[in-house]
């Protein structure tokens, strides 16, 4: 298994996943087709489908001209809402690409349509997340459709549980900003200051990992003391909610 990522618009990332062993491909979030389709050529592998982490413009804009261009590609997204979708998921629906297993977690919090998807490399012994907007590195996404416990479901419930060595490939190049954020209110946390110093110099900051993310992320922190001390709130859900309302205004 390889991801590729794909810079697109200001910030955005989308990505090629290659499954090498039955030379088959997806593309995940390709809003810029013109971007993303070049790069799946360039593999010489079959595309086989789209992978749609939310109906946001900024993430399945491209959709439609995809599915035009190649008749027949798997689209799959959450809800209505994305466009040119083939395959609605379901929390917990599972699909193959080729070697590689895929399933699909349902996180509520950013957008009702939230989607992530967990693949697997059993082979390898490889795995890896896109988690578009629900989990960015050291942040999350804002709570456009849902309520802080949606999003404590989603991160600390759902991907919090995913295996720890597993990739996370989140939908936007938000690293630094993020970082910067975390240490207003977990200064004292030493992996994040590494973390911080070592993603300072980095371009690409994907991917992280689960690991490095319930180290350092302050919203997968929010039953540490520091948070709590941080934010004046004891219950884990509470204490998300007044991180995000933090970082809403940082």
């Amino acid at each position: 298994m390889k991801v590729i990522p794909v810079p697109c618009l200001s910030d955005n990332y989308a990505y090629v996943l290659v499954d090498e062993q039955s030379r088959q491909i997806a593309i995940v979030d390709p809003v810029e087709p013109e971007k993303v389709l070049p790069v799946a050529e360039r593999t010489g592998m079959e595309l086989k489908a789209v992978l749609t982490t939310h109906h946001h413009a900024d993430h399945a804009a491209g959709n439609n001209l995809i599915a035009s261009t190649i008749p027949g590609i798997a689209v799959y997204g959450g809800e209505s809402r994305i466009p040119s979708m083939t395959k609605q998921l379901k929390d917990g629906d599972e699909f193959s690409l080729g070697s590689l297993h895929i399933r699909a977690i349902q996180t509520f919090g950013h957008t009702t349509s939230s989607i992530c998807y967990f693949v697997e490399d059993k082979h390898a012994d490889e795995r890896v997340a896109f988690t578009g907007d629900t989990l960015f590195v050291g942040g999350c996404g804002r709570l456009f459709e849902g309520t802080p416990q949606d999003m404590y479901t989603s991160l600390n419930e759902k991907l919090s549980k995913l295996p720890k060595d597993t990739k996370v490939y989140a939908g936007h190049e938000y690293t630094r900003a993020n970082l910067r954020f975390a240490l207003s209110v977990d200064s004292d946390n030493q992996a994040l200051k590494d973390k911080a110093k070592r993603c300072g110099t980095m371009q690409c900051t994907m991917p992280s990992t689960i690991a490095e993310e319930l180290e350092t992320n302050p919203f997968m922190r929010v039953d540490q003391p520091a948070l709590q001390t941080a934010t004046g709130k004891a219950d884990p859900v509470e204490v998300l909610a007044a991180i995000r309302k933090l970082k809403d205004n940082f």
